[in-house]
C-alpha cells in the first residue's frame, strides 16, 4: 500500500529537489527513496524508474521555464519583451542549474507530454517574435537565432566559463541588445 500523501508530484518534487542540492551526486532512486522515507519499490508506484523520474522533472522543468517567460512577457512587446524573456531565461537557468540541460531538448515525437511542455515555451517565444511581424519560417529562424544567443550565454555562464574581469551583466545586456537589433532588422524570406 502506497504511503499516505505520496503521489507522483511529491516524487518528481523531492527527486528535483535532490537533483538540485547535490549537483555533484548522480541522482538515485536509493537516495529518494530515504528521502521520502519509503523503500525504492514504492516509487515505482509513481515513477517508471529513474527514466521515468527523469522524464517527470524533465516535463516539470519545461513547464515551469514557459510559466516563467510568460509571466515575464505579460503587457511586454517588441524591444521590451525579449529583454523580459531573455532575463527571465537566464534567472530562471541560473535558479535551476541541474533542471536546465532538460528544458533544451528537443521534445519525443512520441511523448505528447513533452510535445504540450515543450510548446508551451516555444509558443512564448513565437508570441514575442509576431511584435516583430516574423510569422512562418521567419518566426522559426529569429526562434533559433534568439535561442542560441541567450542559451549559449547561459549555458557558457552556468558552467563558470566567463572569468574575464569586463562586466558579466553589461555583456549579457550587450548580447541581449544586439539580438533586438537583429529582430528589428530582421531579413523576410
Amino acid at each position: 500500500m502506497p504511503r499516505a500523501g505520496l503521489t507522483t508530484e511529491v516524487v518528481i518534487e523531492r527527486g528535483t529537489r535532490l537533483l538540485e542540492a547535490h549537483p555533484a551526486d548522480e541522482l538515485t532512486l536509493a537516495a529518494l527513496a530515504e528521502s521520502l522515507g519509503v523503500r525504492v519499490p514504492s516509487l515505482y508506484k509513481h515513477v517508471d524508474g529513474l527514466p521515468g523520474l527523469r522524464r517527470g522533472i524533465m516535463l516539470r522543468a519545461k513547464e515551469k521555464l514557459a510559466a516563467a517567460l510568460a509571466g515575464a512577457c505579460i503587457g511586454r512587446a517588441r524591444a521590451d519583451a525579449v529583454r523580459s524573456l531573455a532575463a527571465a531565461y537566464r534567472a530562471w537557468a541560473r535558479e535551476n542549474p541541474m533542471q536546465y540541460p532538460m528544458t533544451i531538448r528537443a521534445p519525443d515525437p512520441d511523448d505528447a507530454e513533452d510535445q504540450r511542455a515543450s510548446a508551451s515555451a516555444l509558443h512564448v517565444i513565437y508570441t514575442v517574435l509576431a511584435g516583430y511581424h516574423l510569422v512562418d519560417d521567419d518566426a522559426i529562424d529569429a526562434t533559433r537565432f534568439l535561442r542560441a544567443a541567450v542559451h549559449g550565454f547561459v549555458s557558457l555562464e552556468t558552467a563558470g566559463a566567463f572569468r574575464l574581469a569586463a562586466d558579466l551583466e553589461r555583456s549579457y545586456d550587450r548580447t541581449i541588445d544586439s539580438v533586438v537589433t537583429a529582430l528589428e532588422t530582421w531579413p523576410r524570406s
